[in-house]
C-alpha cells in the first residue's frame, strides 16, 4: 500500500508515528503492507487531515492511498493504456524497481497532459512537463533521464503518439565524484554501532561492497563461509556474480547469526521477511554522527569506499569492474578520479619552487612557508 500526498510536515510527523511505514524515494510515497488493519491505522492517525482516495485500477492491482488535496486524475482509457505499458514492461523482462519507476513517471505525465489525445503527443508535451513539474520538483539530472528512458519505451509500445524518439535527447549525465569514508572512517563507523546486527549489515555492504538492494536481496545459503565467497543472485541487469567474504568479517557474522538467528535471509526485519533499506538508512545516520563524520554518507557510500580503497590497494581496475558487478569499464573507471595513490604521488608546483629554492641557497635549508620577512 502506497500513501501518496504533497509534502505537508504535520501529516509526514503522524506516520512516522505509525509502526511499519517506510519512505520509498523511487516511488516517492509511504508504502506498508497491505491489510485493512492498516487502512484503518491510517484513517485513524489523519482522521482530521485529509479525505481519502483509492485507487486500485492502475498498477498491478495494487492498492494505492492517495489524499484528496492532489490525486492524479487520469481517465479510464488512459489507465488502460498504463496497464498495458506495464504489461509490455513485463514482457521486456525489466526489473520490478525500473517498472515501477516507469509507472510512475508515465502516470504523472498522463495526469499532466490531462484529456490530451495520446495520438496527438509530441516531443513538446515532454518538454513542458520537465519544465512545469520536474524542474519545480527540484528533480535530479539522472531522474529526467529516467524519465526520458520512459519516455522513449512508452513512444516503442504507443507508436501512434507524434513524440519523435531520435529528438528526445537525455541530458548529459552530472559528473560528480562520489563521497568516499577512509579506511580509519570505515572503522570507526563500524566501531560506533553497537547493535550487532547493524555492525553486520554495513561490515557486509563494504567489506564486498555490495548494493543496498543485493544486501537486502542476500540468502544465507549464498554466504559460503569455507570457501569466504558471496553469491550475489540477480543483480543489477540481472546478472550473478561471485564475491570475497572478508575473514575480519566472519567472527562478526557468526555471532550475528548466532544471536539473531535470521532464517532465510542475511539481514530479517520480521522472521523469513527482508529487512527494508529505510531501516538501514537510519541506523547508518545515526552511526554516522556517533563516529562524528562530517561528509554526507549513504549506504552506496560504503561501496564507494570499497572500490576505492581497491584501487589504492593496487588491484586491476578490470578485477574491480568484475567485483563491482559492472557492465562498463567506464563505470568504474570513476573511482580512479577518487583514489589518492596516484594523486599523492603527484608534487605541487610549489612545493618543486620550494624544494629548488632550498637546494640552490644552503642559507634557505630550513626555509617555511610561514615565516615572516
Amino acid at each position: 500500500m502506497l500513501v501518496v500526498f504533497p509534502y505537508d510536515k504535520e501529516i509526514i510527523s503522524k506516520i512516522r508515528k505509525i509502526d511499519g511505514y517506510f519512505w520509498s524515494r523511487t516511488l516517492r510515497g509511504w508504502h506498508i503492507e497491505y491489510s485493512k488493519e492498516n487502512i484503518n491505522s491510517l484513517k485513524q492517525a489523519l482522521k482530521n487531515d485529509v479525505e481519502f482516495r483509492f485507487d486500485n485500477s492502475i498498477y498491478n492491482e495494487e492498492l494505492k492511498v492517495k489524499t484528496a488535496r492532489n490525486p492524479r486524475i487520469i481517465s479510464e482509457d488512459n489507465k488502460a493504456i498504463i496497464r498495458a505499458y506495464v504489461k509490455y514492461l513485463n514482457g521486456k523482462r525489466y526489473s520490478e524497481s525500473t517498472i515501477k519507476t516507469y509507472y510512475t513517471f508515465i502516470a504523472d505525465f498522463f495526469d499532466y497532459i490531462k484529456d490530451t489525445p495520446l495520438d496527438s503527443l509530441s516531443n513538446r508535451h515532454v518538454e513542458t512537463f520537465i519544465e512545469d513539474v520536474f524542474v519545480p520538483r527540484g528533480y535530479s539530472v539522472s531522474t529526467q533521464r529516467q524519465l526520458v528512458s520512459a519516455i522513449k519505451l512508452f513512444k516503442l509500445f504507443y507508436p501512434q503518439c507524434q513524440i519523435e524518439n531520435l529528438e528526445l535527447q537525455r541530458p548529459k549525465r552530472s559528473k560528480i565524484l562520489p563521497t568516499v569514508l577512509s579506511k580509519e572512517e570505515v572503522i570507526d563507523l563500524l566501531l560506533c554501532t553497537r547493535n550487532i546486527k547493524h555492525r553486520a549489515i554495513l561490515a557486509m555492504i563494504y567489506s564486498a561492497g555490495l548494493r543496498i538492494g543485493e544486501l537486502l536481496n542476500l540468502e544465507l545459503k549464498h554466504i559460503d563461509i569455507d570457501r569466504r565467497q558471496i553469491i550475489v543472485k540477480n543483480s543489477k541487469g540481472r546478472k550473478d556474480r561471485n564475491v570475497i567474504l572478508a575473514e575480519s568479517v566472519i567472527p562478526l557474522l557468526q555471532n550475528y547469526i548466532s544471536s539473531y538467528n535470521p532464517k532465510v535471509y542475511f539481514a530479517e526485519g520480521k522472521p523469513a521477511k527482508k529487512y527494508s533499506a529505510e531501516s538501514i538508512r537510519s541506523f547508518l545516520g545515526r552511526s554516522i554522527k556517533a563516529a562524528k563524520i562530517t561528509k554526507r554518507v549513504t549506504p552506496h557510500t560504503l561501496r564507494h569506499s570499497y572500490a576505492t580503497h581497491l584501487l589504492e590497494n593496487g588491484i586491476d581496475i578490470r578485477y574491480i569492474q568484475e567485483l563491482l558487478g559492472h557492465a562498463k569499464p567506464e563505470t568504474t573507471m570513476i573511482y580512479t578520479h577518487v583514489s589518492k595513490k596516484d594523486l599523492l604521488n603527484i608534487e605541487s608546483p610549489l612545493d618543486l619552487a620550494v624544494k629548488s629554492l632550498v637546494s640552490t641557497d644552503k642559507n634557505n635549508k630550513n626555509m617555511r612557508l610561514s615565516k615572516n620577512y
